[in-house]
Protein backbone atom coordinates (compact mmCIF):
# COMPACT_ATOMS: atom_id res chain seq x y z
CA UNK A 1 0.00 0.00 0.00
CA UNK A 2 1.36 3.54 -0.77
CA UNK A 3 -0.50 7.14 0.80
CA UNK A 4 -3.57 5.13 1.46
CA UNK A 5 -4.62 6.75 5.14
CA UNK A 6 -6.76 9.41 3.87
CA UNK A 7 -6.58 11.18 7.10
CA UNK A 8 -2.83 12.54 6.29
CA UNK A 9 -2.27 16.00 4.38
CA UNK A 10 -0.34 14.67 1.77
CA UNK A 11 1.81 16.73 -1.39
CA UNK A 12 4.04 15.32 -3.86
CA UNK A 13 5.92 16.92 -6.38
CA UNK A 14 5.57 14.65 -9.09
CA UNK A 15 7.71 16.10 -11.50
CA UNK A 16 11.33 14.69 -8.91
CA UNK A 17 9.76 11.46 -8.73
CA UNK A 18 11.38 8.32 -10.72
CA UNK A 19 9.60 6.83 -13.43
CA UNK A 20 8.71 3.27 -12.59
CA UNK A 21 7.80 0.26 -15.47
CA UNK A 22 3.81 -0.87 -15.99
CA UNK A 23 3.73 -4.40 -16.91
CA UNK A 24 3.57 -3.50 -20.97
CA UNK A 25 6.74 -2.40 -22.56
CA UNK A 26 6.60 1.64 -22.86
CA UNK A 27 4.21 2.34 -20.41
CA UNK A 28 6.04 3.95 -17.51
CA UNK A 29 4.13 5.50 -13.98
CA UNK A 30 4.62 7.83 -11.10
CA UNK A 31 2.78 6.02 -8.50
CA UNK A 32 1.00 8.87 -5.65
CA UNK A 33 -1.60 6.23 -3.94
CA UNK A 34 -2.34 2.99 -4.34
CA UNK A 35 -3.72 0.41 -2.25
CA UNK A 36 -2.49 -2.90 -4.33
CA UNK A 37 0.46 -2.87 -6.73
CA UNK A 38 -1.92 -4.17 -9.95
CA UNK A 39 -4.86 -3.68 -8.31
CA UNK A 40 -7.88 -1.48 -6.49
CA UNK A 41 -7.62 2.73 -5.49
CA UNK A 42 -4.92 4.22 -7.66
CA UNK A 43 -4.00 7.69 -7.98
CA UNK A 44 -1.14 7.60 -10.79
CA UNK A 45 1.07 10.01 -13.43
CA UNK A 46 1.64 7.73 -16.58
CA UNK A 47 3.80 7.87 -19.67
CA UNK A 48 3.09 6.27 -22.80
CA UNK A 49 6.15 6.36 -25.45
CA UNK A 50 5.23 7.17 -28.72
CA UNK A 51 3.65 3.73 -30.70
CA UNK A 52 3.04 2.26 -27.24
CA UNK A 53 -0.25 0.47 -25.99
CA UNK A 54 -2.15 -1.15 -23.10
CA UNK A 55 -3.98 -4.61 -23.37
CA UNK A 56 -7.53 -4.11 -23.55
CA UNK A 57 -8.87 -4.02 -19.49
CA UNK A 58 -11.96 -3.48 -17.26
CA UNK A 59 -12.40 -0.81 -14.91
CA UNK A 60 -14.43 -2.62 -11.72
CA UNK A 61 -14.95 0.77 -10.31
CA UNK A 62 -14.03 3.51 -12.88
CA UNK A 63 -11.33 5.49 -14.53
CA UNK A 64 -10.11 8.62 -14.79
CA UNK A 65 -8.02 10.56 -16.62
CA UNK A 66 -6.33 13.78 -17.39
CA UNK A 67 -4.25 14.43 -20.48
CA UNK A 68 -1.24 16.02 -19.62
CA UNK A 69 0.94 16.23 -22.69
CA UNK A 70 0.70 14.37 -26.47
CA UNK A 71 -2.64 12.53 -27.92
CA UNK A 72 -3.89 9.56 -25.67
CA UNK A 73 -6.29 7.15 -27.70
CA UNK A 74 -8.82 4.27 -27.80
CA UNK A 75 -10.97 2.72 -30.04
CA UNK A 76 -13.23 4.92 -29.27
CA UNK A 77 -11.41 8.23 -30.33
CA UNK A 78 -7.98 10.58 -29.58
CA UNK A 79 -8.13 12.90 -26.79
CA UNK A 80 -5.20 15.88 -26.94
CA UNK A 81 -3.69 17.35 -24.13
CA UNK A 82 -6.56 18.73 -22.00
CA UNK A 83 -9.11 16.19 -22.35
CA UNK A 84 -10.76 15.31 -19.31
CA UNK A 85 -12.18 11.55 -19.13
CA UNK A 86 -14.38 9.25 -17.18
CA UNK A 87 -14.68 5.88 -17.77
CA UNK A 88 -17.80 4.15 -15.67
CA UNK A 89 -17.53 1.22 -13.43
CA UNK A 90 -17.43 -1.77 -15.87
CA UNK A 91 -16.31 0.00 -18.92
CA UNK A 92 -13.59 -1.30 -20.92
CA UNK A 93 -10.75 -0.10 -23.37
CA UNK A 94 -7.78 -0.84 -25.63
CA UNK A 95 -5.51 2.95 -24.84
CA UNK A 96 -2.29 3.70 -26.80
CA UNK A 97 -0.42 6.50 -28.19
CA UNK A 98 0.98 6.89 -31.46
CA UNK A 99 2.84 10.42 -30.51
CA UNK A 100 3.29 9.31 -26.99
CA UNK A 101 1.29 11.06 -24.58
CA UNK A 102 1.66 11.62 -20.20
CA UNK A 103 -1.92 11.42 -18.07
CA UNK A 104 -3.17 11.84 -14.61
CA UNK A 105 -5.11 8.83 -14.09
CA UNK A 106 -7.16 7.48 -11.05
CA UNK A 107 -8.45 4.14 -10.95
CA UNK A 108 -11.34 1.80 -8.81
CA UNK A 109 -12.39 5.88 -7.34
CA UNK A 110 -16.32 6.17 -8.39
CA UNK A 111 -19.31 5.54 -6.87
CA UNK A 112 -21.01 2.45 -7.49
CA UNK A 113 -23.96 4.20 -9.03
CA UNK A 114 -21.65 7.50 -10.84
CA UNK A 115 -22.32 5.41 -14.45
CA UNK A 116 -21.59 8.43 -16.90
CA UNK A 117 -19.16 8.50 -19.46
CA UNK A 118 -17.28 12.26 -19.83
CA UNK A 119 -15.17 13.30 -22.49
CA UNK A 120 -14.46 17.33 -21.81
CA UNK A 121 -11.81 19.13 -24.41
CA UNK A 122 -10.96 21.97 -22.06
CA UNK A 123 -9.24 23.70 -25.12
CA UNK A 124 -12.36 24.76 -26.41
CA UNK A 125 -14.68 24.54 -23.37
CA UNK A 126 -15.54 28.27 -22.05
CA UNK A 127 -14.73 28.97 -18.46
CA UNK A 128 -16.97 30.40 -16.05
CA UNK A 129 -17.10 33.30 -13.26
CA UNK A 130 -16.72 31.85 -10.04
CA UNK A 131 -15.82 33.60 -6.62
CA UNK A 132 -13.47 36.69 -6.56
CA UNK A 133 -11.22 36.93 -9.61
CA UNK A 134 -11.49 33.29 -9.98
CA UNK A 135 -12.60 31.48 -13.16
CA UNK A 136 -14.39 27.71 -13.34
CA UNK A 137 -14.30 25.12 -15.78
CA UNK A 138 -16.91 22.74 -14.38
CA UNK A 139 -15.81 18.96 -15.65
CA UNK A 140 -18.41 16.59 -13.60
CA UNK A 141 -20.23 16.30 -10.21
CA UNK A 142 -22.31 13.29 -8.92
CA UNK A 143 -24.37 13.10 -5.59
CA UNK A 144 -24.37 9.84 -3.35
CA UNK A 145 -24.78 8.92 0.00
CA UNK A 146 -21.52 9.75 0.64
CA UNK A 147 -21.69 13.15 -0.47
CA UNK A 148 -21.23 15.57 -3.29
CA UNK A 149 -17.81 15.00 -5.47
CA UNK A 150 -17.09 17.74 -7.68
CA UNK A 151 -14.51 18.37 -10.29
CA UNK A 152 -13.29 21.46 -11.96
CA UNK A 153 -10.51 23.83 -13.36
CA UNK A 154 -9.77 26.57 -11.37
CA UNK A 155 -7.96 29.23 -13.03
CA UNK A 156 -6.13 31.98 -10.45
CA UNK A 157 -5.26 35.31 -11.63
CA UNK A 158 -1.86 36.11 -10.88
CA UNK A 159 -2.22 37.84 -7.05
CA UNK A 160 -5.63 36.17 -6.44
CA UNK A 161 -6.23 35.65 -2.86
CA UNK A 162 -9.19 33.15 -1.44
CA UNK A 163 -10.98 33.67 1.91
CA UNK A 164 -10.11 30.38 4.58
CA UNK A 165 -12.00 27.83 4.37
CA UNK A 166 -12.81 23.84 5.19
CA UNK A 167 -12.98 20.45 2.41
CA UNK A 168 -15.68 18.66 3.53
CA UNK A 169 -15.93 15.59 2.07
CA UNK A 170 -11.86 16.31 1.15
CA UNK A 171 -10.23 18.19 -1.61
CA UNK A 172 -7.26 16.97 -4.19
CA UNK A 173 -5.48 18.86 -6.43
CA UNK A 174 -3.27 18.72 -9.28
CA UNK A 175 -1.03 22.25 -10.28
CA UNK A 176 -1.42 22.17 -13.99
CA UNK A 177 0.79 25.34 -14.47
CA UNK A 178 1.94 28.21 -12.33
CA UNK A 179 2.38 27.99 -8.37
CA UNK A 180 -0.71 27.02 -6.20
CA UNK A 181 0.07 28.28 -3.18
CA UNK A 182 -1.25 28.32 1.23
CA UNK A 183 0.02 28.88 4.59
CA UNK A 184 1.92 25.52 4.66
CA UNK A 185 3.75 25.66 1.63
CA UNK A 186 4.27 26.44 -2.36
CA UNK A 187 3.33 23.65 -4.77
CA UNK A 188 4.36 24.27 -8.65
CA UNK A 189 3.64 22.76 -11.86
CA UNK A 190 2.86 19.09 -11.35
CA UNK A 191 2.32 19.03 -7.79
CA UNK A 192 -0.43 16.34 -6.25
CA UNK A 193 -1.88 17.35 -3.01
CA UNK A 194 -5.02 15.71 -1.14
CA UNK A 195 -6.64 17.11 2.29
CA UNK A 196 -8.23 15.36 4.15
CA UNK A 197 -12.21 15.77 5.15
CA UNK A 198 -12.63 19.44 6.96
CA UNK A 199 -9.51 20.17 6.52
CA UNK A 200 -8.45 23.74 6.36
CA UNK A 201 -6.27 26.79 4.45
CA UNK A 202 -5.87 29.75 3.17
CA UNK A 203 -4.84 29.62 -0.82
CA UNK A 204 -3.43 31.77 -2.49
CA UNK A 205 -1.01 32.17 -6.06
CA UNK A 206 1.08 34.97 -7.32
CA UNK A 207 1.21 34.47 -10.64
CA UNK A 208 -1.59 32.62 -13.31
CA UNK A 209 -2.26 29.05 -11.97
CA UNK A 210 -4.18 26.71 -13.24
CA UNK A 211 -5.34 23.44 -10.88
CA UNK A 212 -7.36 20.74 -11.64
CA UNK A 213 -9.68 20.58 -8.11
CA UNK A 214 -11.86 17.46 -6.83
CA UNK A 215 -13.70 17.89 -3.60
CA UNK A 216 -16.11 15.83 -1.39
CA UNK A 217 -15.07 12.31 -2.51
CA UNK A 218 -13.16 11.31 -0.10
CA UNK A 219 -15.68 10.17 2.65
CA UNK A 220 -16.29 7.24 0.15
CA UNK A 221 -14.88 4.12 1.32
CA UNK A 222 -11.97 2.45 -0.70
Amino acid sequence: MLNMDFAQQLFINTQTQPWQPSPMAGVDRKPLAREDTESGHATSIVRYAPNSHFNTHFHPKGEEILVLAGIFSDEHGDYPAGTYLRNPPGSSHAPFSQDGCELFVKLCQFAADDMATVRVDTNTTAWLPGQGGLQVMPLHQHHSEYGNEGCALVKWPAGERFQPHRHFGGEEIYVISGTFMDEHGAYPQGSWLRSPHMSAHHPFVEEETVIWVKTGHMLMPN
